[in-house]
């Protein structure tokens, strides 16, 4: 018994300092990281020496190498030397120094080719549309526009797509302002009697008996509730609420 205890302490205890190797180099990658991005806010650059240090800690898939090493691999393959070398004395990755001097024979620079990403469903001609539309029917409802654009682009569009690329448009969909609704004819009225009473004097004006004031307001349904619009229009009198006042 006393020799099966002995050996479960050891190795107990043979474990422990591998435990501690790994929280040290976590530790360290996460300071390391922390480090580069302080550095990357003030604007400082590190040296060839810091790059290979931090080469040595595994860099994310797809992560671009920088400018300067770059720079570093070319100006050792133009001296002669193998990229097997190259590689090995910058602590990189053989592949990754083939596909950076396959790019300098092949376009001469050492500029990180531009990613294929994927294209947007709406390009610039279909977003000059959507905004056209947008502003012809401001009171339209996200759901309504999208059925309108499939229909229209023919193509498979979502709510959600709508709804960025009406924000891409520069517009957003607001709560509309209350205000009367007047033709020519009422604007006119009371242009012609706030004209005529300009010069009253405040004793006057106390001479006058006001009826209630007490208003029915006749809005047109749901219409007008919410308008599609930028943020400088929120004056225009098309993205008003429109509603008829009778005393």
């Amino acid at each position: 018994m006393g020799a099966t205890h002995s050996k479960k302490v050891g190795t107990g205890s043979n474990k422990r300092p591998e435990k501690l190797n790994v929280h040290i180099r976590k530790s360290w990658r996460t300071n390391l990281q922390f480090i580069r991005s302080i550095g990357n806010m003030i604007g400082y650059k590190k040296s060839l020496s810091e790059w290979q240090c931090l080469s040595e800690v595994k860099m994310g898939r797809g992560s671009p190498i920088p400018p300067m090493l770059r720079r570093k691999i070319v100006e050792q393959y133009q001296k002669g030397v193998s990229q097997r070398k190259i590689a090995k004395s910058l602590k990189l990755s053989s592949s990754t120094v083939h596909n950076i001097i396959q790019r300098f024979r092949e376009s001469g620079t050492i500029s990180v080719r531009k990613g294929q990403g994927r294209k947007t469903i709406l390009d610039a001609r279909d977003l000059r549309a959507l905004r056209r539309h947008c502003i012809t029917y401001r009171n339209a409802t996200v759901m309504e526009i999208t059925t309108w654009a499939q229909e229209y682009f023919q193509k498979t569009l979502s709510v959600n797509t709508i709804h960025r690329a009406i924000r891409r448009c520069r517009l957003k969909l607001y709560r509309s302002k209350k205000k009367p609704y007047l033709n020519m004819i009422q604007k006119r009225r009371r242009f012609l009697w706030a004209k005529a009473h300009l010069k009253w004097t405040v004793a006057k004006w106390k001479t006058v008996l006001w009826s209630d004031e007490s208003k029915f307001e006749v809005l047109f349904g749901k219409l007008g509730r919410h308008v599609i619009r930028t943020k400088e229009d929120k004056d225009n009198p098309s993205c008003y609420q429109r509603s008829v006042q009778k005393p």
